[in-house]
């Protein structure tokens, strides 16, 4: 995929994720990485930065002899999800209606074919196992 994933919206995510259940480093980049092209080093420090300002706690848990260090979502960063829900929600309409999107799952659809259309025409095989990705600000190739 094209777009470019900010800041806010990498926060967005990460917290969506562990709002639904506590997770560590590993599962978390797996979760990501299904929709999103990100590496741990770019993951890393967004854990760091959401438990440095509240909005995420950690704990760690014994599994198979070592402990894992385990990511919860605080009731700041429930709060700070939920703003970020409304805002995603405002401006996916607005982008919406800009490109002019239907709200329909025949648009869903229609946008799925043409996608798969325009990259057998670029001469890639679309592989309908892998996600999609985004790129990310700031990653490297390491």
């Amino acid at each position: 995929m094209t777009y470019q994933l900010t800041a806010p919206l990498l926060d967005a995510c990460v917290l969506g994720i562990v709002f639904q259940e506590d997770s560590y480093g590993y599962t978390l980049t797996q979760k990501m990485r299904q929709v999103v092209d990100i590496s741990e080093s770019t993951l890393y420090p967004v854990l760091r930065r959401l438990q440095k300002s509240g909005h995420l706690r950690t704990y760690d848990a014994p599994f198979q002899g070592r402990n894992r260090r385990y990511y919860a979502i605080t009731d700041e960063g429930k709060g700070l999800l939920d703003y970020y829900e409304k805002e995603w929600t405002v401006y996916k309409g607005q982008i919406d209606g800009l490109i002019g999107i239907r709200n329909d799952s025949e648009a869903d659809e229609t946008a799925e074919e043409e996608i798969v259309a325009i990259e057998e025409s670029a001469g890639e095989e679309p592989d309908e196992n892998e996600p999609e990705t985004v790129e990310t600000e700031g990653e490297s190739d390491e």
